[in-house]
């Protein structure tokens, strides 16, 4: 929060009539509204839905709308108008300049909560990356991220920040700059990826619709305290760990960032590299919010953005219900059921733990890929790779010789290209 206190925010979700994908407003409002919240320097004092019949090029409402909304911002001290859709530069300057005030579009305020999130270099990296790409289309003078005292990119205000008259070219060299370091950190990650390939140990990556709970059940199942809040974008970069499911099996559990709807084209492509994780996934396990009134519609947004990634069918997927306690008793049975009826989707609850059993049990079935029983010569001087066979459990019988030993063992297609990379 800045010295003055939190920016008095209001929030305006666009009904427009002639749309053909219109999304239902009430939900939208509210997820809106939400974002907005997971600002700490912003307070929403405001929120309405404009129903128009269709968007005016110059100032996106009709000149009645715009003098009833001016009264609206100057009786309640507005300082800040968040429109959840996309506001042209062109329509963005006109709205400023007519009310008097900031104004962001929903771009714009996710970028900024991304901002706040990012904790590592690459994420920093990449929402400066995507910030840019985004400005340069804006008529706007403020890009402060790139000396800012706080998280954030600097449009709500706060501490460090300062008009920047910034043209083309020097947003241009900012790109090119950000672009090298970033293209340093990549590298550095694939090698840690590389690395990782050769432990023999499956990748399984939760993904959803952002505040679906997939960090707590990342919690729940890792032991660890990763940041879980009813808010959105609550975690931003990847995590991960390494657990060991009921059946012995280990396997590697990613927490990705969450997903959502109309995410803006600067932030997949600059988050692809953050999530590639899910590419590389053996299992995906697709955590919704089965609580959530628009819960189908976001499945949607979450299948749409991994297909943009390009996650093919031939990866396994496994559909989690989440927050099944949320339910009142009688949909609660109906999602049981349903969820029971269908292949590859279980109901259960991260909070309180119900159906964890069932879940880790397909999860381990997934994951446990065939194996192939073979005999393995080495030579008695190559103790390193007999040693790495016997950690992984896999030796089922050693009939050791003069000048070799004889290993018969029962490993996975991963298994023995781990090995043979040794």
């Amino acid at each position: 929060m800045n010295a003055r206190g939190p920016t008095r925010a209001m929030v305006l979700h666009p009904d427009i009539q002639t749309e053909r994908e219109r999304r239902d407003p009430g939900p939208a409002l509210d997820e809106a509204v939400a974002l907005a919240a997971a600002l700490p320097d912003l307070e929403v004092v405001a929120a309405e839905v404009v129903r128009l019949p269709k968007a005016h090029p110059g100032l996106l409402f009709g000149s009645g709308k715009i003098e009833e909304l001016k009264a609206k911002v100057k009786a309640q001290e507005i300082e800040l108008v968040l429109i959840d859709g996309p506001v042209t530069p062109v329509q963005q300057r006109n709205l400023e300049k007519e009310w008097g005030v900031k104004l962001l579009d929903r771009t714009g305020l996710i970028l900024e909560i991304f901002a706040d999130r990012a904790a590592t270099r690459e994420g920093v990296l990449q929402v400066d990356l995507a910030a840019l790409s985004y400005q340069r289309t804006r008529l706007v003078r403020a890009w402060t991220h790139l000396e800012r005292q706080r998280g954030g990119l600097g449009f709500v205000g706060g501490p460090g920040e300062t008009q920047i008259e910034a043209d083309r070219r020097a947003i241009d060299e900012a790109v090119t700059r950000i672009r090298r370091q970033l293209a340093k950190v990549v590298k550095t990650r694939t090698l840690h990826r590389a690395a990782r390939k050769k432990v023999p140990y499956p990748i399984v990556a939760l993904v959803g619709y952002t505040n679906a709970g997939k960090s707590t059940l990342f919690n729940r199942l890792t032991g660890a305290e990763v940041m879980t809040k009813d808010m959105l974008f609550a975690t931003l970069d990847p995590t991960m760990r390494a657990i060991e499911l009921p059946d012995g099996t280990e396997v590697i559990l990613s927490d990705t960032v969450g997903f959502i709807s109309d995410l803006p084209t600067q932030l997949v492509a600059a988050f692809r590299a953050t999530l590639e994780e899910v590419l590389d996934a053996d299992l995906i396990v697709h955590v919704r919010d089965i609580s959530h009134p628009e819960t189908g519609e976001q499945a949607a947004d979450v299948t749409q953005i991994l297909t943009d990634l390009g996650v093919t069918g031939e990866t396994p997927l496994i559909e989690v219900w989440n927050k099944i306690d949320q339910l009142p008793g009688p949909e609660r049975a109906t999602r049981l059921t349903e969820a029971a009826r269908r292949a590859h989707v279980y109901a259960a609850s991260a909070l309180t733990g119900e159906g964890m059993g069932p879940l880790l049990k397909a999860v381990a079935e997934a994951v446990s890929p065939p194996r192939t029983r073979t005999v393995v010569t080495l030579t008695h001087a190559d103790g390193r790779r007999r040693a790495w066979l016997f950690e992984q459990g896999i030796v089922e019988g050693e009939d050791a010789g003069e000048e070799e030993t004889r290993l018969t063992v029962n490993w996975t297609d991963r298994q023995r290209a781990a090995f043979q990379a040794l």
